[in-house]
């Protein structure tokens, strides 16, 4: 029998590197079939939690916020487009001008890891490709109740959630406890609530650290 692992990923949707973190943690899964089973929990993290209403320039952003020129830009988002293809995940720079606030986005996320989990995970993922991929607004609620709905949630649910702030408390005290933790970066992959992975570490990385988990219960 695999052997059943908690894994909480913290996370924010307009991370690149936590796309990456999330294709590479899941090619690791895929190669340990049969050896390990995840029990995998999407947790929030918001890079700036103080982002406006209609967002930002994303290119200004980073550039202010790193210290980067338009060359240092160009070349870090060639380097993060490489990785994602050799991962199969598609950056697209070129469709998104903007990055947006993502607590709604977190909200509708903790929602369906409460009322159904078997969703959590695909709604992430739908999420990172809406913005990555094709530039789409992850703080507008209509574009999150579209992906919600793609994933087989219910989308009147999804439209009460985001529109009554349902779930805003949970959400702000698992930041806090993950902030509290340590946490002061993302991706961050907690393997049974005591290894963490930092970064968008490739397969290789993640399979090591799982098999370590595995092994340390036994």
């Amino acid at each position: 029998m695999p052997k059943s692992l908690r894994i909480d990923f913290v996370s924010d949707v307009v991370c690149p590197w936590c796309a990456i973190g999330l294709a590479s943690l899941e090619q690791a899964l895929c190669q340990l079939q049969g050896e390990v089973a995840a029990d995998l929990h999407v947790q929030p993290f918001e890079l700036d939690p103080t982002m406006p209403a209609g967002g930002a320039d994303v290119a200004e952003t980073l550039k202010r916020k790193y210290g980067m020129s338009d060359a240092q830009l160009a070349e870090n988002q060639a380097r993060i487009r490489d990785r994602g293809a050799e991962l199969g995940f598609t950056f697209d720079f070129t469709a998104r001008s903007r990055t947006w606030n993502t607590f709604d986005a977190h909200r509708l996320l903790h929602w369906a890891g409460v009322e159904s989990p078997m969703h959590q995970l695909p709604l992430k993922r739908a999420l990172l490709v809406a913005n990555f991929s094709e530039g789409r607004d992850v703080s507008d609620h209509a574009v999150l109740a579209e992906l919600a709905t793609g994933v087989g949630l219910d989308d009147a649910r999804a439209r009460e959630v985001l529109a009554s702030g349902l779930f805003a408390d949970e959400v702000r005290a698992a930041e806090r406890f993950f902030q509290e933790a340590g946490i002061r970066s993302v991706p961050a992959v907690i393997i049974e609530r005591r290894l963490l992975v930092s970064g968008g570490q490739p397969p290789e990385v993640f399979v090591q650290a799982l098999r370590q988990a595995a092994r340390a219960d036994n």
